[in-house]
């Protein structure tokens, strides 16, 4: 997580070139299409633009989402851009959140090679994957007040979310329901991912989960899926912009709540590997949800095999970009197949502690 990873494999200026002419077939031809570039410090699956669009005497700073191309060795086997529009829509309207404005989707893979969406652009700081926030920076740095209520706020964009009533209709884009389909298309995922390259810590993982199943997952409700801080926008350490939708999914609360406070484990524990302190007060399970239960009423259970499912869906995605790695020749394969898990001594932690001594 020290260095940037491949994301494209597709050429700027051409992609300038052709957005330019399928920009003034949408609003114009005197549209123009500035020089794009891509980010520099998170995000892995799709592919991110930044480019300012002009037409018509007004300027719009613009952000693009595009499916990435098959040579790219994509993260996910598919990539829903019209769900994730819908999703950005529905979490502005209907449940306040600070999505970015959604302008255009563009089904056709003619334009650019592939289906994208262009929302606007938001200004503010992201917490960053590299190096992660944790090493130091501007929320390292903060007062611990201000930690804390960049805490708070960001579970409140859980409970926003999780407290709409959304129709039938509107959750349809988002797949079947239920903590058991959730888990199956996970394991489909990792099926498709790393079938050919087995990797025991994650299958003795998915072996947990069956042995601990919940008794009761409780309600479903429409889940971020991606929830996690760097995946928002802050000013002043309150949320300007909630990013990277593609994960949505209908299921138990506890996904997104886990999700958040696993994902901060894993830059935590990078960084106490490296011999610093990280930020050890920061997203702790207790402190979260109580936040959660005070904002919603709601009392998250079974937070222990959450975490392992946490830790679990990370790691498929994880090994799958370190396989990308591979293919781009930026490491060489390793011998033990666990290792293409960056975290694996945290699901082995997880695992040692629930499993009977051999």
């Amino acid at each position: 997580m020290t260095e940037q990873m491949r994301t494209s494999t597709r050429d700027l200026e051409e992609l300038r070139r052709r957005a330019t002419a399928w920009l003034r077939g949408r609003v114009g031809g005197d549209a123009t299409v500035s020089e794009m570039s891509r980010p520099s410090g998170n995000g892995l699956s799709s592919e991110t633009l930044f480019f300012t669009a002009t037409w018509s005497g007004s300027s719009s700073r613009c952000v693009a989402r595009l499916a990435p191309a098959p040579e790219a060795v994509p993260v996910f086997p598919s990539y829903d851009l019209r769900a994730q529009f819908e999703m950005m829509r529905l979490a502005r309207e209907k449940a306040g959140i600070p999505a970015p404005l959604a302008l255009w989707f563009e089904p056709d893979p003619e334009p650019l090679g592939t289906p994208f969406f262009v929302m606007e652009q938001a200004e503010g700081e992201v917490p960053p994957d590299v190096m992660p926030y944790t090493f130091g920076g501007w929320l390292h740095d903060a007062s611990p007040e201000d930690q804390r209520g960049l805490q708070d706020a960001s579970v409140g964009i859980l409970a926003a979310l999780h407290e709409t009533a959304f129709t039938p209709r509107e959750l349809a884009p988002f797949g079947p329901a239920g903590l058991r389909a959730h888990v199956d298309a996970q394991r489909a995922y990792y099926e498709w991912a790393h079938g050919a390259h087995r990797i025991p810590v994650l299958e003795r993982a998915f072996g947990w989960l069956e042995e601990h199943w919940p008794e009761d997952p409780g309600p479903d409700v429409l889940t971020w899926g991606d929830s996690r801080i760097g995946n928002i926008m802050y000013q002043k350490f309150r949320p300007v912009a909630v990013l990277d939708w593609e994960m949505a999914a209908v299921g138990p609360r506890e996904l997104d709540l886990s999700w958040m406070i696993f994902l901060h484990r894993f830059f935590q524990d990078l960084t106490v590997g490296a011999g610093l302190p990280g930020m050890p007060g920061f997203m702790r399970r207790e402190d979260v949800c109580r936040t959660y239960r005070e904002l919603t009423g709601y009392e998250p259970r079974d937070l222990d095999f959450y975490e392992m499912y946490a830790a679990l869906r990370h790691g498929v995605i994880m090994a799958r970009v370190w396989q990308r790695r591979i293919h781009f020749g930026e490491q060489p394969m390793p011998d033990d197949p666990d290792d293409l898990v960056l975290h694996r001594a945290t699901i082995e932690q997880l695992l040692a502690g629930y499993e009977p001594a051999s």
